[in-house]
């Protein structure tokens, strides 16, 4: 077989492979559509864990959940599943963008370092900085 051939099909075949993902479904992008989608999709991982609030981004494509004593809940679209973790201000450096409503996180985590987060509202913003904050804590140990 002449390499022109060979190339030929192998350049065929690998299209052929990318069209058939891409019309399976496999370029599909998770969203967040609702509260109601985000804890039960956080409750799957986690069914011991109660949200008391939950924070969608604009592209809702990720959620920032209130699970108390200090933690928060992250349900995140990579494709067309969801990453979730269990983070808190330990586990993270975050910081305010230049761009209005917007935070950037960065994880300890070697599996997913975190990104940038865009809310539709500075409230939603500012809540989950102030969650992720760090907190001196040898004030309250030396009090004990």
């Amino acid at each position: 077989m002449s390499l022109p051939v060979l190339v030929a099909i192998v350049v065929l075949g690998i299209a052929l492979s990318v069209a058939a993902v891409h019309f399976t479904g496999g370029s599909k992008m998770a969203t967040l559509t609702s509260r109601d989608q985000t804890l039960r999709r956080f409750a799957e991982d986690f069914p011991d864990e109660a949200a008391t609030a939950v924070r969608l981004t604009a592209d809702a494509r990720t959620a920032f959940l209130d699970i108390g004593r200090g933690r928060v809940g992250i349900v995140h679209g990579i494709g067309d599943c969801f990453l979730t973790r269990i983070v808190t201000a330990a586990d993270v450096a975050v910081s305010e963008a230049d761009e209005t409503n917007t935070i950037l996180m960065r994880l300890t985590d070697f599996t997913w370092k975190g990104g940038r987060f865009r809310f539709a509202s500075d409230v939603d913003a500012r809540a989950l900085l102030n969650a992720l904050e760090p907190r001196d804590t040898s004030s309250a140990r030396e009090a004990a």
